[in-house]
């Protein structure tokens, strides 16, 4: 089975053929940093945000200084080591890699917003001087870090806290945390402002998609083969989660728009955060916890762009072609 401890090597008969897929396809999905122009971004921080709007994005950058870091640990401590097939440990090699382009990406993003040496500093050290940030980062150790001693998944026991660990990981910081992140970008952009950034950020949305749908189909897999696993008991502690991570977010949410953003509400923000977390609930084959609708018609409007080319048809805007087909409803 697929959490059985060691290593298979074998690729033939290739036991999970969907993992392979993925990889392949993920190859397919190439872009660099290079590509991304943030001439106009400059403009637009100097002589077009409101202060207001200046500290959301300044909180923003600072937490995509490390959010991406975080994710590659858990994907090399915990992800690697307990995931026992070729062809889906050669897909999280391949999403290593593109952490480490995010990595470098958010890098690029706050060596040209902040140029000031001092305040660039203190960005990347965001999770220890800016608490709404060091709470989500304390929220991603705890659920994340607590099986990084375990080093092999021989009971249920063990075989759970490995699903909480890959259910926060997808579906609480890539599903939710970035999500939250993602929205804050496509307002500014919807306003006309921070283009770069936004299509930086449209890149950065297509491999973190890929990244839950692979990660949701481990889980579909290991719910097949273990189905025992999935029980009330895993389901509460499911929703104590994401209750936490959507509080936490909010907070964070609370933190950016204190100095009142126009048209971007902290209650419109709760609302949004629940909203993705019922998907990430749907995603999971669970019950919603909250029943919220999406307050944001800019985030049901991402079909434009190079969002847009990269789901639904050929794909010029990046270096290798793709085509595929995202239901956007779910994305968000």
């Amino acid at each position: 089975m697929l959490l059985d401890p060691g290593f298979d090597l074998t690729l033939r008969p290739m036991k999970y053929p969907l993992f392979y897929d993925m990889y392949r396809d993920a190859i397919k999905n190439t872009w660099t940093v290079e590509e991304i122009d943030f001439s106009t971004d400059i403009v637009d921080l100097q002589n077009r945000l409101t202060p207001a709007e200046g500290h959301m994005i300044a909180r923003l950058v600072a937490f995509f200084a490390t959010g991406d870091s975080i994710v590659s640990n858990n994907l090399v401590l915990n992800l690697y080591k307990h995931i026992n097939s070729p062809e889906a440990r050669m897909y999280l090699s391949r999403q290593l890699y593109e952490e480490a382009l995010h990595v470098q990406f958010y890098l690029t993003l706050l060596d040209t917003y902040i140029p000031d040496d001092a305040e660039r500093a203190a960005a990347f050290a965001a999770v220890d001087n800016i608490p709404s940030i060091a709470s989500k980062a304390d929220f991603c150790y705890k659920w994340i870090g607590s099986i990084n001693k375990l080093d092999e998944l021989h009971t249920e026991a063990d075989r759970k806290s490995f699903l909480l660990n890959l259910i926060c990981f997808a579906g609480c910081i890539e599903g939710l945390f970035f999500y939250g992140a993602f929205a804050y970008v496509y307002f500014m952009r919807s306003r006309g402002l921070l283009n770069g950034l936004a299509a930086g950020t449209n890149w950065v949305f297509r491999d973190e998609s890929a990244h839950m749908g692979f990660a949701f189909e481990v889980i579909n897999t290991v719910r097949d083969q273990q189905p025992e696993l999935f029980d009330e008991d895993l389901e509460k502690r499911v929703v104590v989660m994401f209750r936490e991570a959507v509080d936490c977010e909010f907070s964070f949410a609370q933190d950016l728009l204190d100095g009142g953003v126009s048209g971007l509400s902290a209650r419109d923000m709760r609302s949004y955060l629940e909203f993705v977390a019922d998907q990430r609930m749907s995603n999971l084959g669970m019950q919603p916890i909250y029943g919220s609708k999406n307050p944001f018609e800019f985030m049901e409007m991402q079909d434009v762009q190079e969002l847009s080319n990269f789901f639904e048809r050929k794909v010029s805007a990046y270096q290798v072609s793709v085509t595929g087909e995202v239901a956007f409803d779910e994305a968000f």
